[in-house]
């Protein structure tokens, strides 16, 4: 295990066979996000990115809690009015380096839900690949209870989740959500007991980090295309990226391995498309 300085406490970082390990650290605000945590979140992001010991990110937070998201408080104590286009230039910044990238990057993302997701805090869940709950974690979108209209991605991630009637119900109603409320909408992957969550999710982590990390991608990039492209452009897309992973040496210990009728071991660690 290696330690990743982030530069504050607000966040913690760990690099686990081949999973890097994100960690909100506030429990005593539920880890609301604050402008340390957020930069270093970004920062991290970046650097796990980029790191071909990484194959995969897990984003969890500490002490029973996901993230609060907004630092409601923090909101009551600045002046009236809107923020200015500094703040709003910064704060698009920190979304495409967040959200964004935990959505765009070509390694899977996990969020490890211990206990509440709200307001960003939701939205950065959502933007995750997989999400796994505790049974105690309790999910919502809270924007409407403080009446802001959401950020880091919340309406994005939720119509492709669930459809825009639903987006809609949850952001405007803002209900709060028990884990298996939240399994059977579509939200999370699945509810697992809360002394097991770190075990069963990183179990998952450490099988996609340590999998055929090209193709992975290649199908990370495929599913966002899919969202969008007519389905003829999708097609050529995925072809390319099918055939591209058949150069690669995982999908040749793949074969011999079938073969063999053993497990695979993957350890080729070719560029992922984009």
């Amino acid at each position: 295990m290696t330690d990743i300085d982030t530069g504050t406490d607000h966040l913690l970082a760990r690099i686990e066979d081949g999973v890097a390990v994100l960690t909100m650290n506030r429990p005593e605000r539920r880890n609301a996000l604050s402008a340390q945590m957020v930069g270093a979140l970004a920062t991290t992001l970046a650097r796990v990115e980029a790191d071909d010991a990484v194959g995969a990110v897990v984003l969890t937070g500490a002490g029973g809690a996901f993230c609060a998201g907004g630092d409601v408080k923090g909101f009551a104590e600045r002046s009236p009015g809107a923020p200015g286009a500094s703040a709003e230039r910064l704060q698009r910044a920190n979304q495409r380096a967040t959200s964004g990238r935990l959505w765009r990057m070509p390694k899977p993302t996990v969020a490890v839900l211990p206990g509440a997701a709200a307001g960003a805090g939701l939205s950065l869940a959502l933007a995750c690949d997989l999400r796994y709950a505790a049974s105690s974690a309790v999910l919502t979108t809270a924007f409407a209870r403080v009446a802001l209209a959401g950020d880091y991605g919340s309406a994005w991630f939720l119509v492709r989740l669930v459809g825009p009637a639903r987006a809609r119900e949850l952001l405007y109603l803002s209900p709060r959500l028990s884990a298996d409320d939240a399994l059977r909408l579509g939200l999370v992957n699945a509810v697992v007991p809360p002394d097991a969550l770190e075990r069963e999710a990183m179990a998952v982590a450490r099988r996609l980090a340590n999998g055929p990390r090209t193709a992975l991608a290649s199908m990370k990039e495929n599913v966002a295309l899919a969202l969008t492209a007519p389905l003829d452009e999708y097609m050529d897309v995925e072809v390319t990226h099918h055939l591209a992973t058949f150069a690669t040496d995982d999908h040749a210990e793949a074969a011999r391995a079938f073969v063999e009728k053993r497990d695979p071991v993957f350890g080729a660690r070719e560029a992922g498309p984009g």
